[in-house]
């Protein structure tokens, strides 16, 4: 169990909110769906967090089989934090989570967005019927991170690293891509004006673009 307390309810999902329900854990476990982290990198992902906190968060989720420290590979060889196969089982959830809510009026768009949340939300929000006969490879840099993207028959996948051949290398911040993305932020004001780079194929990230979608905001009938 993550922490002494516990709602003893029987139920799946009160057993769940043992296990990551605490303040910041749930964010924790987001930040590393996509691969391992270091201490630091979590800390500048998650600027809210206070050091003792995501020490404590990552200790009990560590004590839970959730995350386990691991040894990072040359050239890094530095210690890191990753899921456990369990961990990582959370990703529909997170996902799932995570679009229900962005239905809500008082969700702010504008607040801060880590480069996992934004790759995660490609993930989330591609739909297939937008994509269709849609080929291309997208390298992306967000901050100090680089991700691959690949759209081909009717699937999108996001990943950590380069991509080889990409169509079109994007450099941004997360917040300024988002809002070419979702916020309706014309690409070429966005390019104009410097936050967003892009080499290569501009029209591929217009395909890009146009593939993802959010849902509706919610509303009372």
């Amino acid at each position: 169990m993550a922490t002494n307390r516990t709602y003893n309810d029987a139920c799946g999902t009160g057993h769940a909110l043992d296990l990551v329900g605490e303040r910041w854990a749930l964010l924790v476990v987001r930040e590393l769906l996509l691969g391992p982290k270091r201490y630091g990198q979590l800390r500048t992902d998650l600027p809210g967090i206070s050091t003792n906190v995501l020490a404590q968060r990552l200790a009990e989720l560590e004590a839970s089989n959730i995350v386990r420290k691991q040894r990072l590979p040359a050239p890094a060889t530095a210690d890191a934090y990753g899921l456990t196969d369990w961990g990582l089982e959370l990703e529909p959830a997170v996902r799932a989570l995570g679009r229900w809510a962005v239905r809500s009026p008082a969700h702010n768009r504008t607040a801060h967005l880590s480069p996992t949340s934004f790759v995660l939300g490609l993930r989330t929000n591609f739909d297939a019927a937008l994509a269709r006969g849609v080929h291309a490879r997208y390298e992306l840099h967000l901050g100090d991170e680089v991700f691959r993207v690949l759209i081909a028959e009717d699937t999108l996948s996001a990943e950590r690293g380069h991509q080889s051949h990409p169509d079109a290398v994007i450099t941004a911040r997360p917040s300024a891509l988002a809002g070419v993305v979702y916020g309706g932020r014309p690409l070429p004001d966005a390019i104009a004006t410097g936050d967003v780079q892009v080499e290569g194929d501009t029209t591929s990230v217009a395909r890009l673009t146009a593939a993802l979608s959010l849902p509706p905001l919610a509303v009372e009938s």
